[in-house]
């Protein structure tokens, strides 16, 4: 990680400080994404077939996983992790289900009766990574306020193994959460079925979830194309920013940092503290824990696009993580919940030494699918309301009419919108409407 002090930059400097790495190759990756959104759409099932054979080294004949595989996969995983999908998948309903919204109705004037009503959206598409490393938490996450949500038709893609078959976890997550349908493929070919659907595959209202350059790429594509599909939330590498104060712990601070890190060469780690001591034992930290790393090819290539800032004081160290919206903040310093109040842009947040940002990925019961790159300036994560349309009612009686018809009309003659202002005319004094 490259180190920076905040106060010795000019405006330029601290914006190429807070810059994420520029994604790799793409107009490549847009280009290639493309061609295969659009040869799905044109030969659906087939494509498919040949573009798992192609990227995902399978032979399938059928996409969908039937009972059989469910079951295999339900004997074959491991008791203690099946405990903790079940122990985390109470925790992230718990969570969900208090924030999900709520109709209601208010009474504006005599006689008009405003409502929001809340329907879901049906169907939707969730997409599951498992490139190296299956993610049977993104069903978790995914899957849980679908079905809070009222979704009544819940498709997951996930790419398939070279045998054939979907990672036994990810499949035993899906089942427990209730998914009507779960599909074996993977990449930007399994964006394009759920957003156009095929022959084996819904298509879907609203696609969500995350994965690599390709899978953001397609999503963004569907996103724009009035025939394709709704999708959750902007979304590029993951990322962490950790505000440390000169009491934190250097190698929490590293673990936290390494955590990130490990999800890939792009993803984006970023420190900042006031003490440049800790600045200095948490760089050498970093270093002594990557060397027992399994994936420590992976994370010292994110780690050299890292940087760590030092600055003034924690106020300041807030000012530079709302400025950079991190998808996940990570806040060590003394009386850590103090500092939330001067939090405005961040995906989720995690106060305290004892709160590592590894438990939002998994088990706390917040959801773990955030906007990155920083649109968490102004996007939100998944919940409930992801999965729900809001609508709006009114229902009027005729003193209601009288009551409001008046100031529609005004506002509507000051607008030059005549056929507005005689829609409420007409029901008040149809006789002199011509």
């Amino acid at each position: 990680m490259r180190r920076v002090d905040w106060n010795a930059l000019d405006t330029a400097g601290r914006l190429t400080a807070l810059a994420r790495p520029a994604l790799a190759r793409s107009a490549e990756v847009a280009a290639e994404v493309a061609r295969i959104v659009s040869q799905v759409r044109a030969d659906g099932d087939h494509t498919l077939r040949a573009l798992t054979r192609r990227y995902d080294g399978a032979e399938l004949e059928r996409f969908v996983v039937g009972d059989d595989e469910l079951d295999v996969a339900t004997r074959a995983i491991e008791p203690a992790l099946a405990l903790a999908i079940d122990e985390a998948a109470a925790r992230i309903r718990r969570f969900h289900a208090a924030g999900a919204p709520q109709p209601y109705a208010v009474e504006t004037a005599p006689g008009v009766r405003c409502e929001r009503i809340v329907r879901a959206i049906d169907p939707v598409g969730l997409y599951v990574p498992a490139g190296s490393a299956p993610l049977p938490s993104t069903a978790l996450m995914l899957a849980i306020p679908a079905v809070l949500a009222g979704c009544r038709e819940i498709v997951l893609a996930t790419p398939p193994r070279s045998d054939g078959r979907a990672d036994p976890a990810v499949l035993y997550a899906a089942r427990r959460c209730g998914v009507t349908r779960i599909v074996k493929l993977g990449g930007a070919q399994a964006i394009a079925a759920l957003a156009y659907g095929t022959e084996s595959v819904p298509k879907c209202a609203k696609v969500f979830g995350p994965g690599n350059a390709w899978v953001t790429a397609a999503k963004q594509y569907v996103a724009l194309d009035p025939e394709g599909a709704a999708i959750d939330l902007p979304a590029g590498p993951s990322e962490v920013l950790v505000v440390a104060d000169a009491r934190a712990k250097p190698a929490y601070v590293a673990a936290d940092l390494l955590a990130q890190a490990e999800h890939g060469p792009d993803s984006h780690a970023v420190l900042v503290s006031e003490s440049r001591a800790l600045i200095d034992a948490a760089l050498r930290e970093l270093e002594c824990q990557l060397a027992s790393l399994p994936r420590r090819d992976i994370a010292a290539q994110a780690l050299a696009a890292g940087v760590a800032i030092e600055v003034d004081g924690l106020a300041q160290a807030l000012e530079v993580a709302n400025a950079y919206a991190p998808e996940h903040l990570v806040v060590q310093v003394r009386d850590a919940a103090r500092m939330l109040a001067r939090v405005e842009n961040a995906g989720s947040v995690f106060l305290g030494d004892d709160a590592p940002e590894a438990l939002g990925d998994y088990c706390s019961g917040t959801n773990h699918v955030l906007p990155t790159y920083g649109h968490a300036r102004a996007w939100s994560g998944v919940s409930v309301a992801s999965f729900q349309k809001l609508i709006s009612v009114q229902a009027v009686d005729r003193a209601g009419l009288a009551a409001i018809g008046p100031c529609a009309m005004t506002l509507a003659r000051a607008e030059g919108l005549v056929a507005h202002e005689r829609a409420v005319a007409v029901r008040l004094a149809p006789e002199v409407v011509t």
